[in-house]
Parts: structure tokens; sequence; C-alpha cells
């Protein structure tokens, strides 16, 4: 396709042999003709500069809190209420925790395959391109940037400021302004926190773990003395309870699936993971485990004070757990949830930065996102083009129903990178595969996915369907900023002329290259 501002791959497997590089061709709208240095440097190159790239600081341990510190956020202290609510039985919805941790397993598991396979960083979005080509990839970062993740971020921000203040609002409601501003600062620091230096947020991630972990036990440990006190009024007759329709269940599934989402987030930084084919799959396995024990105890330890109708009325079960069983210590319980949440935030910036500057490396998004800070080696662009965005959202709008609209997408476009597994078993037999899964784990993960959104369709058409209406606006935008290369010549010189300011103002220049 001589001209077409994309480079397309016959097959997946041509696409592995393949370098890393941009597919759009310099001069175009997202990928302006910059040469590789901060523009007021000039052309000489000091001798002994080390090359500016993102080096491989993921070890294991970090790799385990970015997993365990992005899942535990607020869903385990609030989602309960959701599953209880529509599955209709303490036992239903202990099943629900239970079986929601087996498919995040099947699927993280699929995900150390895909990672140990593909070793570039991306998640989702390199495994939908690898597989299914650019289009489908598109669509997925398209709306993880303009809406699931900025949105994301300001929900579990609220989360953090709703409970870091409620210590100091114990006789009144808190103001939402209140909340707001908190929240906001909160994104600030989590967003410059990610620019200044890798290190640093992983060593904070993985104290925000330990204190997450801690939040668990202080909530386990009184549940299951409760039990040995013999406490188990709340698990006599524990499926029978008022009906919950089967149509109900994928809402269930979403709310349950919603606490253990990050998962998949160390395989947004493969690339930075030390010794990767060995790291992924042991850090994936280790906090499933821990993360899956934690949930279902958690949950058992709630019913053992709490009963399955005051469960429903509290706007924090975690709290009105505490508050019962701790007394005036039940004060920290909120903080150690600010903090869960806090880890959340920057585990989840920290992870999806990759998946945007992947996602520019390879032509998707303006070039900007894909280069580093000369000094800090972050990719700074990435990380801050979060926070404007955050930031609308936090202030405007219904926030849980966009994420109700856009929840089938996530998942779909998880079902499909699952499902591309599958087809690289076929396509591309002879790929080296350092960690394999039995077959069946993928495919009954993603048909899982896939029938969730096929359900969620029936059972909230109206909210489904407006998702799925934004999500094709991803479309047109493709064949606009990507395919159409006969843009007017200002409209080019702007966006590179854009670009240089953008080089000089934040210091960033393209990975790889020497200053």
């Amino acid at each position: 396709m001589p001209g077409s501002p994309l480079t397309f791959y016959s097959t997946a497997q041509d696409r592995m042999i393949k370098p890393v590089v941009s597919t759009i061709s310099k001069g175009g709208y997202l990928q302006g003709n910059v040469n590789g240095r901060l523009p007021s440097l000039g052309n000489k190159e000091p001798p002994g500069q080390e090359k500016v790239q993102l080096k491989r600081k993921v070890t294991l341990l970090r790799g385990v809190s970015i997993i365990i510190g992005t899942i535990i956020g607020a869903g385990i202290f609030i989602s309960p209420k959701g599953v209880l609510q529509n599955t209709g039985s303490v036992g239903m919805s202990l099943t629900i925790w239970t079986v929601c941790g087996v498919l995040s397993l099947f699927g993280a598991l699929s995900y150390a395959e895909l990672g140990t396979t593909i070793k570039k960083s991306g998640g989702h979005y390199t495994y939908i391109l690898e597989v299914f080509g650019p289009l489908p990839a598109f669509v997925r970062v398209w709306v993880e940037l303009l809406i699931i993740r900025p949105a994301a971020t300001a929900v579990i921000s609220l989360a953090f400021g709703r409970y870091i203040l409620e210590p100091f609002f114990i006789q009144c409601e808190i103001p939402e302004l209140a909340i707001k501003l908190i929240t906001a600062v909160g994104i600030t620091v989590v967003m410059v926190l990610n620019s200044m230096s890798v290190s640093w947020s992983a060593r904070i991630q993985i104290f925000l773990t330990f204190c997450k972990l801690t939040a668990i036990l202080i909530i386990i440990v009184p549940g299951v003395m409760q039990l040995i006190k013999g406490q188990t009024q709340n698990f006599k007759d524990a499926f029978s309870g008022r009906d919950s329709s089967i149509t109900r269940l994928p809402l269930a599934f979403y709310y349950g699936m919603y606490a253990y989402a990050g998962w998949f987030y160390l395989n947004f930084v493969t690339e930075e993971v030390e010794n990767p084919e060995k790291t992924i799959p042991l850090a994936i396995c280790i906090s499933m485990a821990i993360v899956t024990i934690g949930y279902v105890l958690t949950n058992v330890a709630y019913f053992t004070t709490i009963n399955a109708e005051e469960l429903l009325l509290s706007n924090a079960v975690a709290v009105t757990f505490s508050e019962r069983l701790l007394g005036n210590f039940s004060l920290a319980v909120p903080i150690f949830v600010a903090l869960s949440c806090f880890g959340s935030m920057n585990g989840g910036v920290f992870a999806v930065s990759r998946l945007f500057y992947v996602a520019s490396r390879e032509g998707h998004l303006p070039e900007i996102l894909s280069m580093i800070h000369v000094r800090k080696h972050t990719p700074l662009p990435a990380v801050i083009v979060l926070h404007p965005l955050t930031m609308i959202m936090l202030f405007s709008g219904d926030l849980d129903s966009l994420l109700n609209f856009l929840s089938f997408a996530r998942w779909l476009f998880i079902g499909l990178a699952v499902a591309g597994l599958i087809y690289l078993r076929y396509k591309c037999p002879d790929m080296h595969r350092p960690f394999k899964v039995p077959l069946f784990i993928p495919a009954l993960f993603s048909f899982t996915c896939l029938f969730m959104v096929a359900l969620s369709l029936y059972s909230d058409p109206f909210s489904t369907g407006i998702g799925f209406v934004i999500t094709l606006t991803g479309v047109p935008a493709y064949y606009l900023f990507i395919i159409w290369d006969k843009k007017p010549r200002w409209f080019r010189i702007m966006s590179e002329k854009i670009t240089r300011t953008l080089q000089i103002i934040l210091e960033v220049v393209p990975e790889e290259d020497k200053l």
C-alpha cells in the first residue's frame, strides 16, 4: 500500500518478527518529523550519555505490588453490596465472589502466556493489535484514553477523597466540594509521582500494598474470631432469600469482576519487568492467590456481624463492620481504605500510561506520548495526558453511569485478547512460549467474558447500547486520524510545531535516542 500511513502485516507471526517501530509515516498528523532529540540541543551528541529509555526496574516484589496494589482498591469495601443486591442470598453472593476469583485467575494465567510470548508492553491493546490488526486496537485505546481510564481514575479517586475525610466529618455529611477538592489534590500527587521517578512510584506502591493487606486483615481477623465464638446465624439457609432473576447475574459478575480488576496491569509494563518469562507468571499466581483468599474471607467476615438486609442498607460496608467490632479503632479503617484507593490510583496510572506510550509508538496516538524524559526516564507525556481528562470527568457528570455504559467494552476487549491466545496457538504453533496454559483456561475465560457482554445487552440494553455507540465512534476516528493521509499542509506543520514545543517544555525525546 504505497503512500499509506500504516504498515500492515499479513499474519500475526509476521508482526512478531518485526521490530517495534512507529507505523505512521513521518510528517503525518500523529507522528511528526521530530529529529529524536530536544530541538534546543542541536545535532551534537555529548559522549558517554546513556540511552534515554524505560529501564527494567519491575522486580518480582514490585510486580506483585502492582497487581495486588491495583486490584485492592475500594471494590472489596463497597462492592459486596452490589454483588448481594444482584444475587439475592448470602450463599450465592459468596459463590459469585469465589467464581469471580477463579475466572480472574484464568484470565490472569492467559495473560501470563500472552505476556511471555509477546514481550511488549501495552496489555490488551498490544495483544489485539498483534492478532486482530490496527482497527480494533485503535478503538480499544480510543475509548480507554477518552473515557474509560479518566472515568475509572476519577471514581477510585473520589472514594479516596471520601474516605480520607471520613474521620473529620463523623457527626455530619462530608461536603461534596471538599471531597472533589481533596480528590483533585490526590490525583495531582499521583501524576507528579509517576512523572518524577519509576523507582519511587514502585517503592510507594509496595508500601501501599502492605497497607491494603493490613486493612484486609483488620476485617478478616475479627471475623474469624466471631466464627470461633459461634456467630454463624447469617449463614443458616445461606441460599434462601429474596428472588433474583438470572438476568441480574451479569450485574453481580460485573461488581465482582470490578473488585478483582487489575490482574492484567503487569502486562502493561512487560518491557520494564526483570526476567519477564519467570517474573510475570510467578507474580500473577502469587497475587491472585492472595487476593482471592483475602476477598472470600473478607466477605465471610462481613456476614459474621452484618446480615444481608443491613449490608444492603450500608453505603460503606467495611466502616459499618469496623464500627460494630473495633470500637474507637474503627476510625483507622477509613484511613486504610483511603490508602488502598491511593494505591489503586498509583498502580493504574503507572500501568495505563505505558498503554498510551505503546499506542503512540505504534502510531495510534500523537508522537509526543511515546517520548521519555531525558533525565528521569519516565514516559512523562503519557502520564500527564490523563490529568486534564480526569479532572474534566471529576467535576462533570455521573461517573457511575458512564462506567456502566462502558464496562461491557472493557470485558469485550479483554475477552477478544484472550481469544487471540487461542488463535495464536493454531496460527503460530511454533512460537516460543515459555509459559503455557491448558487451552480450556483461555477458552472458558473468553467465553465467559463474551457471554457476560451478550447477556448485559439483554438485561440492560439501554446502558449497554449507549456504551456500544460510544465505542463505535472509534471507527470514524480511526479513518480520520490514521488512514486519511491527505490532510492540509498547514495542519501537518501545526502538529509538528506543537510536538517540538512540547518536547522543549517537557524535556522529552523518543526512546533509545541519545542526548
